[in-house]
């Protein structure tokens, strides 16, 4: 298994790579590293093995499919018991437009969700139809996004190797 500590400067500019562009071939990565193609394909498999590379994917445009609202919701339990959470957490993964939820600390709220949506009626009918259903929410406090300003899904790799 490779570790944080086993990490080089080669591993890292192949994780750099691969999260620009995840359809990069083993070819021009290897180029780009410094490496032959083998080590190269060696390395990356070596990174997927340990769960260090999770999955390689394609993101899309949010504005082009029509989901033009991104909204951050704070939402409160009545109590933090485990089967509360675990109900709550079972129910959020089952909306596709939720794409974050987090249990969070230091604010008023239990779990804070990132969702996306195609316009203020669709998200009306989801506040109203499906999260103020779930049982043992006791609050919801709204916060649209009006512009994004950075958005990344490349994760800092600079205190690595």
């Amino acid at each position: 298994m490779t570790s944080l500590k086993q990490i080089d400067r080669i591993d890292r500019k192949i994780l750099h790579e691969i999260q620009r562009n995840a359809d990069i071939s083993n070819l021009e990565l290897a180029e780009k590293v410094g490496l032959s193609p083998s080590p190269c394909a060696r390395r990356v498999k070596i990174l997927e093995d340990a769960g260090i590379i999770q999955q390689r994917v394609t993101l899309l445009s949010q504005t082009a499919l029509g989901l033009d609202l991104t909204i951050y919701i704070h939402v409160c339990l009545e109590c933090q018991v485990p089967e509360r959470l675990e109900h709550f957490e079972n129910k959020i993964m089952s909306y596709d437009q939720v794409l974050e939820c987090s249990l969070i600390t230091g604010s008023d709220a239990d779990f804070l969700l990132k969702v996306v949506m195609p316009d203020m009626p669709a998200y009306e009918q989801f506040l109203l139809k499906e999260l103020n259903q779930i049982k043992g929410v006791t609050s919801i406090r709204t916060s649209f996004v009006l512009r994004q300003v950075i958005q990344r899904t490349a994760l800092p790799l600079g205190h690595i190797g």
